[in-house]
């Protein structure tokens, strides 16, 4: 009995063996290449899948999914002969897993050896200067080869992109300073601007205020001497109404004299011939106002009892 127990259990545990290596269970996004005595039969897709157990053999499971590969820097050596560090990340998907298994030995290392090699012939046609501004036109030419290449391989590349272009410690100085440069040369530029601008601001300011104030004294001279104007209009209307005699005129003409001898730099005066007029009718008046209080002479003045006749001095200049 014993030997009919192990050799059922022997029976029950290559059932079970043979059940696990029948039934292939694919994961999503997935797919798994198999082999018949080491030839390729076909490729298994996602889900539950029945092979022939030890003779059917799983070579590869491949992830379909988009994988994103990070290559480390690499020395390029420019136009103008400068070596630049450049990193790389590289987008791809394996789109026919039979060919990702057979064309390719490792195709992971084949796509980073193949994106140095184009990076060596697309930067060495290019300067340092136009290398760091270019970075779209040398990920478009890069992906445009890689995906010409890895095409046969069932890859296909979605995307290239630099992670970073580091030149020599010399040049970044350099770099450095002539932006520094350049930022100050900026700064010179706007801070002159400004103040030019600040000038001319200043400039109109003053002259628009100059002409207000021009303007504004020439109305207050036109008022001034409108009024002045109205005022001799007036003066004048009031002693044309007034009706003044030639006496009123020649007391007003006496009144004139002492300020006209005003101030310490009148040392010479000069009466004008006029005044013997004004005298005359002054006289005439004050004569009049004796004649009518009963006087029987006049202060200031001189009759000669011979013939008659007044006598005064005559005007004369004086000092």
């Amino acid at each position: 009995m014993e030997p009919i127990i192990i050799v059922l259990i022997i029976l029950v545990v290559l059932v079970f063996i043979a059940l696990i290596k029948t039934i292939q269970v694919i994961p999503q996004a997935s797919a798994a290449i198999v082999e018949r005595f080491g030839r390729y039969t076909r490729t298994l897709n996602a889900g539950l899948n029945i092979v022939v157990p030890f003779i059917d053999s799983i070579r590869n499971r491949i992830d379909l999914r988009e994988q994103v590969v990070p290559f480390p820097p690499q020395p390029v050596i420019t136009q103008d002969n400068l070596v630049v560090n450049i990193d790389t990340v590289i987008y791809y998907q394996v789109t026919d897993a039979r060919a990702a298994t057979y064309e390719v030995a490792s195709y992971i290392q084949a796509i980073e050896q193949l994106t140095v090699t184009t990076l060596r012939n697309i930067i060495g046609g290019m300067d340092l200067e136009r290398t760091l501004t270019s970075r779209e036109e040398i990920n478009a030419a890069l992906r445009g080869v890689l995906d010409e290449a890895t095409g046969k391989w069932g890859i296909r590349v979605n995307r290239v992109e630099l992670k970073a272009i580091e030149p020599p410690t010399s040049i970044q100085d350099s770099m450095e300073k002539q932006m520094r440069a350049d930022r100050d040369k900026r700064a010179a530029i706007l801070t002159a601007e400004g103040i030019r601008q600040s000038q001319i601001l200043t400039a109109e300011g003053e002259k628009q205020s100059a002409i207000l104030r021009a303007e504004g004294e020439a109305k207050a001279a036109a008022l001034r001497a409108e009024g002045e104007a109205q005022a001799v209009r007036t003066v004048f209307e009031a002693i044309h109404a007034g009706d003044p005699d030639q006496k009123l005129l020649s007391y007003q003409y006496l009144q004139m004299l002492p300020k006209i001898a005003e101030g310490n730099a009148n040392k010479l005066w000069i009466v004008p011939s006029e005044i013997g007029d004004a005298l005359k009718g002054l006289s005439g008046a004050m004569g009049n106002f004796g004649g009518l209080g009963g006087g029987s002479g006049n202060r200031g003045s001189s009759r000669d009892s011979g013939d008659g006749n007044e006598r005064r001095e005559k005007p004369s200049i004086t000092d």
